[in-house]
């Protein structure tokens, strides 16, 4: 174990954070499971707190072995991986509805001989800011047209949006409006981005018409996040704002010192409480108190994530720690507004706090490479301060 902790490169504060959160998560997630243990039928809990300790174990496995690969590396594999992302979302969108909940069976697919299941959605969003950051990396102080920049660029982005868009609307709009501040950020030309927000923009809206004219060849998934859209915006009655008010009860019944751990009331009927919800839960047992501590763990990390790519030695590094870093904290602060009705429900979870694999291995991937890119750093700074230091110039002649 000490061998592992002295092998530990990059920024120790994110390292710090991301500890943390997952400490932290193990209490909350440990007493919303009591709902789940309800539902199957066996009431026990423990066994949702050791799956939990699991998926957090291979998490930060992912995390240091990714953060000791070379940041450089991971250009390359993003143009390996686009291919293998295409071809997943396309199994998983086509696969039968072999479960009898249609939304799993069309956002997720099974693992073979290890019994997991896996969204690739999620590790979607991690390549697809890769391959974004290396591209404007390649274009940097170039002139390009913007046909130029249709089939590297946009043909991607705009296949795989297409492919979560029907199961998955939350995730694919928080992954375009992603892609949109990186390539912005990446100094693409406004004039571009304004047309491509119009582009995208026309083909939603033929989506929703399709959609509407043509309900059975749509996903059921198209109705549900379109219910949630006009239910939130008209105050209409549905199974959104029950959660919701569920929500905003346990919120409203934490105050601000919370009710204790494990003493959450609203864990019982709020469905998702170990998931979607969680945060809600989080403030009804920890109150204010653990509302905002945790919002600023994730403010640090964005802090953190800014002074990374500050620091990056390279441009690609650069946009390479936003890409991937800035969506961590994006879909938090979602979750938490969703929780306090700022927002629809979207079905995003909060990282490295709720409960399921793929969340926490993808954000683990992504904390990884932001390490990567950092330990770089700290390793130029290292060998610059050998240089200026005449005892060890010295001891490398000897």
């Amino acid at each position: 174990m000490k061998a592992v902790f002295n092998n530990i490169k990059g920024d120790k504060l994110i390292w710090a954070i991301a500890a943390l959160l997952a400490i932290f998560s193990f209490l909350p997630v440990y007493s919303a499971a009591s709902n789940l243990a309800y539902i199957s039928g066996d009431g026990d809990t423990f066994n949702y707190f050791i799956k939990h300790f699991v998926h957090l174990f291979m998490g930060f496995t992912i995390m240091y072995g990714v953060h000791k690969v070379p940041y450089r590396y991971f250009r390359g594999l993003s143009m390996i991986m686009i291919p293998v992302i295409l071809v997943l979302l396309l199994i998983t969108m086509f696969q039968s509805d072999v479960s009898e909940n249609v939304t799993n069976a069309k956002r997720w697919m099974s693992i073979p001989f290890v019994g997991f299941t896996f969204q690739p959605s999620t590790l979607a969003s991690v390549v697809l800011m890769v391959y974004v950051a290396r591209y404007l990396s390649k274009i940097k102080d170039k002139q390009v047209t913007f046909n130029e920049t249709i089939l590297p660029l946009w043909l991607p982005v705009f296949l795989i949006l297409a492919l979560i868009l029907p199961a998955n609307f939350s995730t694919a709009a928080i992954m375009f409006v992603m892609v949109m501040a990186l390539t912005f950020l990446g100094g693409y030309p406004i004039k571009y981005l304004s047309l491509i927000l119009l582009t995208g923009i026309v083909l939603f809206t033929i989506f929703i018409f399709v959609a509407r004219a043509f309900p059975e060849a749509m996903p059921n998934r198209v109705d549900t996040w379109m219910n949630r859209i006009e239910s939130f915006t008209n105050g209409e009655d549905s199974e959104a704002d029950y959660q919701i008010e569920k929500a905003k009860i346990a919120i409203a019944s934490g105050g601000i010192p919370g009710l204790g751990p494990g003493k959450s009331k609203q864990k019982n009927f709020l469905p998702q409480s170990s998931s979607d919800f969680i945060y809600a839960i989080i403030v009804e047992e920890y109150g204010l108190i653990g509302g905002l501590f945790l919002m600023i763990l994730y403010l640090s990390l964005l802090f953190r994530i800014v002074v990374v790519s500050h620091k990056a030695d390279t441009f690609f590094g650069k946009l390479l720690v936003i890409g991937v870093g800035l969506p961590i904290v994006f879909q938090a602060l979602i979750n938490m507004a969703v929780s306090v009705e700022l927002f629809p429900v979207t079905g995003q979870t909060l990282p490295l706090i709720s409960s399921g694999g793929t969340s926490i291995w993808m954000t683990c991937l992504a904390i990884g490479i932001i390490l990567s890119v950092s330990a770089k750093r700290q390793e130029i700074k290292e060998q610059e301060e050998n240089l200026d230091n005449p005892l060890e110039i010295l001891s490398e002649t000897i």
